[in-house]
């Protein structure tokens, strides 16, 4: 059975831009549907299922339903909720990056913009479309079991072990998709960058190049990061769920990724602590040179 292709919701009111980003993408191995209007994107929003599509690209500025509205719907909804959505834009102030990060535009696109970088910002969306897909499936026995657990800790070294127990701990807390996105940010982070020494900026070059994992795949078979772990613990404290993790690395400067610089809304990578920090914890906190990070989530009334 041929793979799936990615297919990507295109929302733009110029014809032009639709040709030009069909243009870039072409060839790429996905398949795109285009609407013209906010309006018309969610007429076929409604009409499809939430795996039909794997990420939007939205213009900002639109008539009968602008693409800050639809972002606002799709994000409302529950089904839609993980799809990721680009958000392209002529000319956008801090304050409207702001405003759609908060309304989970994750990513950015400038116009007029290059077709390399649009094509690493959509594989770059995709991944996390893929990785997110994945939570959901580890979604199984496991997570019943933590639920019996008021405390534990877990060792892990590579991304299959980051997102594996990921969406197993996250499980434990009343909104297991959100939780499971940041844990999956903070996981993933002290794989890469703290045992592994993968710097923010070779990150984007390798997403660029279209060969993270693979880089992250052999860096781990090399001698020196042979014994190379990370942990991850969680504790149950009353209603509260508090969880450390603790890397092999030497750290790094977290205080310049611990709130979001609006500018990295146009780079593939570099918002995931922020975003964790903002959306998914109660709280969040780097140690000492960056090692280890403490967050708690706030249980509900049934914890």
């Amino acid at each position: 059975m041929m793979p799936k292709l990615a297919k990507l919701l295109v929302v733009d009111d110029e014809p032009f831009n639709l040709e030009i980003i069909a243009e870039h993408l072409d060839g790429a191995g996905y398949e795109l549907v285009t609407a013209n209007d906010g309006q018309e994107a969610w007429d076929l929003l409604q009409k499809a299922d939430q795996d039909e599509f794997d990420a939007l690209i939205l213009d900002r500025m639109m008539p009968r339903m602008d693409g800050l509205t639809l972002l606002k719907l799709v994000k409302q909804e529950a089904r839609f909720r993980q799809v990721p959505v680009i958000m392209q834009t002529a000319a956008a102030s801090k304050e409207q990056v702001m405003e759609g990060i908060q309304n989970g535009a994750y990513y950015y696109l400038t116009k007029p913009f290059d077709g390399e970088v649009l094509a690493t910002i959509v594989r770059a969306a995709l991944t996390d479309r893929a990785g997110w897909k994945d939570l959901a499936r580890e979604a199984r026995q496991e997570g019943q079991i933590l639920e019996l657990m008021m405390e534990g800790a877990f060792r892990f070294r590579s991304l299959d072990d980051a997102r594996a127990l990921a969406q197993s701990l996250a499980n434990r807390c009343p909104d297991p998709t959100n939780v499971g996105l940041g844990l999956l940010e903070l996981l993933v982070n002290a794989v890469e960058h703290g045992n592994l020494g993968i710097s923010t900026k070779e990150k984007a070059r390798l997403l660029h190049q279209g060969i993270w994992e693979d880089e992250v795949r052999r860096r781990l078979e090399l001698p020196e990061n042979a014994d190379k772990h990370a942990v991850v613990s969680f504790r149950q404290d009353g209603r509260t769920i508090r969880f450390h993790v603790k890397d092999s690395g030497p750290g790094f400067d977290w205080k310049s990724f611990e709130h979001f610089d609006p500018a990295r809304a146009f780079e593939p990578n570099g918002r995931g602590i922020a975003l964790a920090r903002q959306l998914c914890f109660s709280d969040l906190e780097y140690l000492g040179t960056g090692s280890e990070v403490r967050f708690s989530v706030a249980g509900d009334d049934g914890n």
